[in-house]
């Protein structure tokens, strides 16, 4: 079966304001971003993760590569996955994931499930376009800094054979606080 877990970036030292946060290598992981990040990756491993997609920010690269180590599944960066840029709307943010979540499809049919970690901002555009829409997409905005996620949550995404959408379930939250 299809699986895809769009996860969120751990949290970052927010305190960094000499790093801008939407280029790399934008802020790193906080101690309980290490922590919330561990815990994603004993989730991700416990739900069969084949492979790893992310984000090249510092704050998603180090989450995936804190994932990857405990699950020994490979981690492929991807450039497309990056922070909502200034500038950017919606529609070009779609168009740039958009490929990389079909490929993740793809991957996944032949190899199980796959993990991509990413930002709260994109997965919020992936979501909408996936089924969630703009209404349960302003309800799932009741995380931090409006986020449709916890740092280091997931979303399990996964096809509905009854009528052809996708089903949409934030499966994970860390308990680190």
């Amino acid at each position: 079966m299809t699986t895809i877990y769009l996860a969120r970036h751990a949290t970052p030292d927010w305190s960094r304001h000499d790093l801008p946060y939407h280029l790399p290598p934008g802020p790193p992981l906080t101690e309980t971003g290490i922590s919330e990040a561990s815990a994603l990756g004993e989730f991700l491993c416990q739900a069969g993760v084949q492979k790893v997609f992310s984000s090249p920010l510092e704050r998603c690269e180090k989450t995936a590569q804190i994932v990857t180590r405990m699950g020994g599944m490979p981690l492929q960066v991807i450039p497309e996955l990056q922070e909502w840029q200034p500038g950017e709307d919606s529609q070009a943010v779609h168009a740039r994931l958009w490929p990389v979540f079909n490929r993740a499809v793809q991957i996944s049919q032949e190899g199980g499930p796959v993990a991509i970690i990413t930002h709260g901002g994109p997965i919020g555009v992936l979501l909408c376009h996936l089924g969630l829409g703009e209404e349960g997409l302003r309800r799932a905005r009741r995380f931090d800094r409006n986020n449709p996620l916890p740092p280091a949550g997931a979303w399990k995404i996964t096809p509905d054979p009854l009528n052809g959408s996708w089903s949409l379930e934030l499966v994970f939250i860390p308990n680190c606080r």
